[in-house]
């Protein structure tokens, strides 16, 4: 079992910045892969960024290429999420998510992001 828990969301201005990060903890030996995901109101969870180890290969959604920056401590079992030139459709509800390169991923609880144009 692998516990994630998110943390830094908030409220922030259109054209700021806000970095959120998760703390994995439990059984973090098997993670491959740590990942971001987003929820926005009466929309469906999309995927943000994901960030793999060993090499350290990241992918990233079109919409926040160029602005969102994610990074990983293997050491401290955590991934973090710089996000810059945050537009108001960023506003969402972003969740950590975190497994083994086959098999069952875990969730975080979620930490809220929101936006003010």
């Amino acid at each position: 079992q692998v516990q994630l828990v998110e943390s830094g969301g908030g409220l922030v201005q259109a054209g700021g910045s806000l970095r959120i990060s998760c703390v994995a903890s439990g059984h973090t030996g098997d993670i491959y892969t740590m990942a971001w995901f987003r929820q926005a109101p009466g929309k469906e969870r999309e995927g943000v960024s994901c960030i793999r180890s060993g090499g350290g290969s990241t992918n990233y959604a079109d919409s926040v290429k160029g602005r969102f920056t994610i990074s990983r401590d293997n050491a401290e079992s955590t991934v973090s999420l710089q996000m810059n030139s945050l537009k108001p459709e960023d506003t969402a509800v972003y969740y950590c998510n975190a497994g083994p390169r086959y098999g069952s991923h875990y969730w975080g609880q979620g930490t809220q992001v929101t936006v003010s144009s």
